[in-house]
């Protein structure tokens, strides 16, 4: 007989895992080749190649890039410039309105080296946007903004919740059969629990690490606007009473960097967030610094540079929950070990599948079986 705690986990499993469970069977369809994204941006990209450079080659003058990309599209704003480095690209992410939001943004392609244009992202919806970054925006918001992550946010917490509810009923499963039982002599439904219980607790591990941190990334609008509104908003005050700069005010964006790299001669400038940027400052570059290091290359550290007279404003510390967010991205997607971690994650995504096809399987077939014991029982 089952008792009354195992009936409270059964429907805490059974409904929590109903909830979410064709939500994550397209978050684990999107997220698999999310998994190898630099592989297949690089196998789909049809812009034209980089220079062939010796590696200490000079980098491009970043004031000549971004006059060209203002010659390009006079009528825009420049919203950032991103210094990619894993790859020897410039890219500049222009708007038409400052205030139009993610949907109006493109970018153009610049070699780091040579400074020549690579390619133009054209105007487009979701920025011109590429098939992986189309893939992204459904894994992340299903097109839906700030809604969409929260949303997508409340079906990683269910998930973890069926996850430990699954391992609550496992255990009284376990006493009954072997570990790794599958028993092929009984019905169609008992293999398939069978299956559905292996598969489940030999990826618990990994299937936990996932959807926290699937959970906790869906939360970095709200936990960067709070952030924004606690301390950039509070270190802005005392410019208010100023007018923001023109295009034509702005400090040297090459003086600017190497500023910021004699200031921290540990770190990477990685990206320019221009006056205006929705995640930056009205009257600021917002620099931001990745370590040089393997552990802390993923941890970015912002420094505010007055955008008249290029001198540093302040070098800021990023809060624990915006730290805890950054450390979670990589282990989400598994891109900071290479290809052979990037496919131990597919294989665990796609063994997620099974998981989650197979409990629907289960509960379909437990409810048609209880109405065909309805059908043939006596009035």
């Amino acid at each position: 007989m089952m008792t009354t705690r195992m009936r409270v986990w059964t429907a805490i499993h059974t409904w929590s895992s109903l909830a979410c469970t064709l939500f994550l069977l397209m978050l684990c369809l999107t997220g698999l080749p999310l998994i190898f994204s630099d592989e297949l941006t690089h196998w789909l990209d049809d812009a034209r190649p980089y220079a062939q450079v010796a590696s200490d080659a000079p980098k491009a003058d970043l004031d000549r890039i971004v006059t060209v990309s203002r010659h390009m599209y006079p009528g825009e704003f420049i919203d950032y410039v991103f210094m990619d480095a894993d790859d020897p690209q410039v890219l500049v992410g222009m708007t038409p309105d400052r205030d139009g939001g993610p949907y109006v943004k493109h970018k153009i392609r610049f070699d780091a080296h040579t400074g020549e244009l690579l390619k133009d992202f054209k105007p487009a919806l979701l920025g011109g946007a590429g098939v992986m970054d189309i893939v992204l925006k459904l894994h992340t918001d299903l097109f839906a903004g700030l809604a969409g992550e929260l949303f997508l946010g409340c079906m990683g917490f269910l998930f973890v919740v069926a996850l430990v509810s699954g391992v609550a009923l496992y255990g009284p499963f376990t006493k009954r059969i072997a570990f790794g039982t599958v028993r092929t002599d009984r019905s169609r439904r008992v293999k398939w629990l069978d299956l559905h219980n292996l598969v489940g607790i030999t990826t618990l591990a990994w299937a936990l690490v996932v959807g926290a941190t699937g959970f906790i990334n869906e939360l970095s609008t709200p936990l960067f606007k709070y952030w924004q509104d606690q301390t950039v908003t509070t270190m802005l005050a005392p410019y208010r009473a100023q007018a923001q700069p023109v295009l034509d005010d702005l400090a040297s964006l090459e003086t600017v960097v190497e500023t910021v790299r004699s200031r921290l001669p540990d770190m990477t400038v990685v990206s320019a967030a221009f006056p205006g940027n929705s995640l930056g400052s009205p009257y600021h570059y917002m620099i931001w610094t990745q370590g040089n290091t393997f552990f802390t290359s993923r941890l970015f550290s912002p420094v505010l540079v007055d955008s008249r007279t290029g001198a540093i404003t302040s070098v800021m510390s990023m809060p624990w929950y915006l730290r805890a967010l950054e450390v979670s991205r990589p282990l989400h997607f598994g891109d900071y070990g290479g290809l052979p971690l990037k496919i131990l994650w597919a294989v665990f995504d796609v063994a997620t599948l099974v998981v989650l096809a197979s409990g629907l399987y289960l509960w379909g077939a437990r409810r048609w079986k209880r109405k065909q014991v309805k059908s043939v029982a006596p009035a």
